[in-house]
């Protein structure tokens, strides 16, 4: 039991934070092509982000895993970002700093959860067996998804020109 949940509702816990925290980072990423802040879904995003890591830790492993990497590095990424946005208030270099940082924890959430769909989806399975998932076919959707990230990320250091909040 963790949290005082089975392990079966503390998955299901952990996937419903992960889901909300790709789609809410999805929606502050292309809101940030139009330099919006939106405050309210970028807090739920960097939150159930970081929840999203913190949960993964509670799973029972006896070796280090790449996800347990990942989850580091995410937090680490995510950290930075929130100290970025929240406590340098995107001042100078850490408009950048934070974009990327927190651009760079969603990619590796969705690099997660396509790596997840591998496993668990019968019909992607088959496309890419094995733990971690290899083949053509995944490495295809994997560089789908890199060029996809860093298209959007330049897109999104170009364009993000937050107005400066009020004194």
């Amino acid at each position: 039991m963790m949290l005082g949940l089975s392990l079966s509702a503390f998955t299901t816990l952990h996937v419903v934070v992960s889901l909300i925290a790709i789609v809410t980072g999805l929606v502050v990423m292309f809101g940030m092509l139009t330099s919006a802040r939106l405050p309210v879904l970028t807090a739920i995003f960097l939150l159930t982000t970081i929840l999203t890591s913190v949960t993964g830790f509670m799973f029972p492993f006896t070796q280090l895993l790449l996800s347990h990497m990942f989850g580091i590095a995410s937090l680490v990424l995510l950290a930075v970002a929130c100290v970025a946005l929240y406590a340098m208030k995107l001042n100078g270099l850490w408009r950048p700093i934070y974009l990327l940082t927190a651009l760079l924890a969603l990619y590796l959430n969705v690099v997660v959860l396509v790596v997840q769909g591998f496993l668990k989806v019968p019909t992607l399975h088959a496309l890419a067996p094995g733990n971690p998932p290899d083949g053509t076919v995944f490495l295809i959707v994997q560089g789908i998804l890199l060029l996809f990230f860093v298209g959007l990320v330049a897109g999104v250091l170009w364009r993000f020109r937050p107005k400066p909040l009020a004194a």
